[in-house]
């Protein structure tokens, strides 16, 4: 998978250097580059913004270094079809470009899996008041785009998200993760127990400050260890994901789960749940 990033801060991604990222990377496993936008500037300041058009506070960033950037990174095919240089002699193809911003589709598990699937991401990190819309709507001409929040409240810029959509991607990314089981048993995965939140872990010590572990899972009983998990993470889900929980199709639910979700105070067939 090649991944690009296109920032103000190349800094801020030094993380990605590290643990399973910096492993995935040094494996050959993810191909990523970052990118300074300020590299695409014409200026002695290295200007990336300016003030917006109809007023208002804050400023906007400039179209011609992120079209510039673009271009340079995913250059758009000439005449004969051909795609020009590409910066760093990097891979051919299309992209999917992914801009961070608070007015965007929801980040999912879902929406993750469906980007590791992907080839080529590039993503935008925006600042201030974001990036001139023009640039979106350029790049939709040529490639795919999407518009991404990862939930209602608002960054200083687009970095923080992009590192946490990164390192979401690139984990179910084939061989990034020593066990694959840990991507099948996530929170929010792809049929695992409905997209329920995942119950409590431990590990050993079996006591700790007077702390037992949960005795079922010393028992061996796989069947009742299962049943556990799942009646944990009922409850786990209801008390914290309410809206999660109501989105349940009542017809796959047996009559210990039903149970579980009546004494959590989440009846199957009251008003909670969605029809």
């Amino acid at each position: 998978m090649r991944l690009d990033i296109i920032t103000i801060f190349p800094e801020y991604f030094a993380p990605l250097d590290v643990s399973l990222l910096g492993k995935a990377r040094r494996k050959g496993l993810i191909d990523m580059a970052v990118h300074d936008l300020r590299e695409w500037t014409h200026d002695r300041h290295r200007t990336v913004d300016d003030t917006p058009y109809g007023g208002g506070p804050g400023m906007v960033m400039k179209p011609e270094p992120w079209g510039e950037a673009l271009d340079a990174i995913a250059p758009p095919a000439d005449v004969t079809g051909q795609p020009a240089e590409v910066v760093g002699e990097r891979a051919d193809g299309v992209p999917r470009l992914i801009v961070p911003t608070p007015s965007g589709r929801p980040f999912t598990q879902a929406l993750a899996g469906e980007y590791a699937a992907e080839p080529w991401l590039i993503f935008a990190c925006g600042r201030y008041e974001g990036i001139d819309s023009r640039v979106v709507e350029e790049a939709r001409g040529r490639m795919r785009v999407d518009e991404v929040s990862l939930g209602d409240f608002v960054l200083a810029g687009g970095e923080v998200a992009v590192l946490v959509m990164v390192e979401a991607i690139s984990r179910l990314v084939p061989g990034v993760l020593g066990n694959f089981d840990s991507v099948t048993d996530d929170s929010f995965a792809p049929g695992a127990m409905e997209s329920l939140l995942e119950g409590p872990v431990y590990t050993k010590p079996p006591v700790w400050r007077d702390r037992a572990v949960p005795e079922v899972l010393l028992s061996g009983n796989h069947g009742a260890i299962a049943r556990w998990r799942r009646d944990q993470a009922l409850r786990r889900t209801v008390a914290n994901r309410p809206e999660l929980a109501a989105r349940l199709d009542p017809e796959s639910l047996d009559k210990h789960d039903r149970q579980v979700l009546e004494d959590a105070g989440f009846p199957v067939d009251g008003e909670h749940m969605a029809h």
